[in-house]
């Protein structure tokens, strides 16, 4: 597995800001004269590119690279249904595309079947090990961009903790994924772990909203546990997640974002953010299959370690005690003395 060492964002606003700048188009961007031509093209999941999040990150990512990279192309297509993602994928091949990212879990059997048609394509697709089924790691036009979510969500679950006990009360706190799948379940399940780590007597609720688009199906669940006494709500599905935020906000508990900074939707009530460096992951992929460096069978790993993942803007509630047990915390995980779970319990 290959690790890449960048720089995590300094500030929260500065990651809503890229993405929002991003977003104005989803057009291509013109070739540079002094480099040939390299065609990207991404795929969104049915969460779309306006999602707030996960698919609005990786399409900022992929305009930097148009920005930056010279020669570098982009072409984007949305999938408003799982039965696009094959038809979505196969096009860029079609079109003389070189390198086609899938934007998520949910598309890779519709990218291995892509991939297995159009060998001489390379594809990435990000939160999926393609070590594993469909894949294999035998798939060697397909490479991997992988996050230990768990990571950054254990602090985030003893920071949630702390908070939890400070305040006193019924001692509880919740999280509200979409689907069950391995990509949801990191992040519930280093937040469990990290929960326990700094307040044993803590209660954990963990609910799915069986959706990333239902923002109903998220407040739904939300407020359940809210009225079952959680004191912390974290937004684990994507623009279905965004309700629970919502809920949180409402009721006057605290709220944790994902995948980018959502501080700004609630600052009031926004403990942090789990931050996935998803923009960053979909940027390197792009440059390491113009440069010759692409991890076909493999995957790129992003953690802690390297700020692949993190911690967005913290509230000013927070005590520096905390914060300082949160640094500590993490310097443990990068030194491998804590290793978070990725099996929810």
């Amino acid at each position: 597995m290959k690790k890449w060492h960048f720089a995590a964002p300094a500030a929260a606003l500065a990651v809503v800001a890229v993405i929002a700048a991003a977003v104005v188009g989803t057009g291509t961007a013109a070739p540079s004269k002094a480099s040939a031509t390299f065609k990207v093209g991404l795929v969104s999941d049915v969460a779309k590119f306006n999602d707030k999040g996960f698919n609005q990150a990786q399409l900022a990512g992929a305009k930097l690279a148009a920005k930056k990279i010279p020669g570098v192309e982009i072409g984007t297509a949305e999938s408003r249904s799982a039965a696009d993602y094959l038809p979505n994928l196969a096009s860029f091949p079609r079109k003389g595309y070189q390198l086609v990212i899938a934007a998520g879990f949910l598309l890779a059997d519709a990218e291995a079947t892509a991939a297995k048609q159009f060998p001489n394509t390379k594809f990435a697709i990000t939160d999926y090990d393609v070590t594993g089924a469909p894949f294999k790691g035998q798939v060697k036009n397909v490479e991997g961009l992988t996050y230990a979510t768990q990571q950054n969500s254990y602090l985030v679950g003893c920071l949630a903790a702390l908070m939890t006990k400070k305040q006193g009360g019924t001692q509880t706190i919740g999280v509200v994924g979409g689907l069950k799948i391995p990509s949801v379940d990191s992040f519930l399940a280093g937040y469990q772990a990290g929960a326990k780590k700094c307040n044993p007597g803590i209660k954990v609720l963990t609910g799915y909203s069986q959706s990333f688009t239902d923002p109903a199906a998220c407040k739904t669940v939300a407020q359940n546990q809210i009225d079952a006494g959680s004191q912390v709500e974290f937004n684990v599905a994507g623009p279905c997640g965004l309700a629970t935020l919502d809920a949180a906000d409402q009721a006057g508990v605290w709220a944790v974002g994902v995948d980018v900074d959502q501080y700004v939707l609630h600052p009031q009530h926004t403990l942090t953010s789990a931050i996935k460096r998803v923009d960053r992951g979909v940027y390197l992929a792009i440059q390491g299959a113009k440069n010759g460096t692409f991890a076909g069978g493999k995957n790129l790993v992003f953690n802690l370690k390297n700020g692949g993942v993190g911690l967005g803007r913290t509230s000013p509630a927070v005590p520096k005690t905390f914060l300082k047990t949160i640094a500590g915390l993490k310097a443990q995980i990068v030194a491998g003395k804590i290793k978070p779970p990725t099996t929810v319990k």
